[in-house]
């Protein structure tokens, strides 16, 4: 286990299969339909080889995660965050970024966010590039891709 914030009263622990009903319950409220879509799916990719995902939990409740992909020595991306609406604002996805990061070994992270989350994001020592996240399957016939 690992220690999430001594700010908040939850563990930062890695990701295990039973908490896989609380991230799709998460990814639900943020309207995120992949992981729900397909459970099974959503769990390979949250195990996956090079896919650090950790789980903020509370008497055994799943109030936020953060699955991270990273080469292990200094490049990581945040693929996926989501704190409980109800909990956020209080460390919770500040110390999730961090258990990510410690685990992952990385020494920088890429991402991209929802608009709701770019103050949040910005409260870290960062700075902002633009980016883009590319949907080849999500286009009309007649574009290519």
């Amino acid at each position: 286990m690992l220690p999430c914030d001594h700010a908040v009263m939850v563990e930062c622990v890695r990701f295990a299969p039973e908490h896989l009903e609380g991230v799709l319950r998460l990814c639900i409220a943020e309207e995120w339909p992949s992981f729900p879509a397909d459970p099974e799916r959503a769990l390979r990719i949250l195990t996956a080889p090079g896919v650090t995902t950790v789980v903020a939990v509370e008497d055994g409740n799943v109030l936020g995660f953060a699955e991270l992909f990273s080469d292990g020595e200094l490049q990581a991306y945040l693929a996926t965050m989501a704190v409980d609406a109800a909990r956020r604002g209080a460390g919770i996805g500040r110390a999730l970024v961090r258990a990510a990061l410690g685990l992952a070994g990385a020494e920088r992270v890429d991402l991209l966010s929802e608009d709701h989350a770019v103050d949040f994001y910005r409260t870290f020592p960062m700075f902002e590039k633009p980016g883009f996240r590319l949907y080849p399957f999500h286009r009309s016939p007649d574009e290519q891709f």
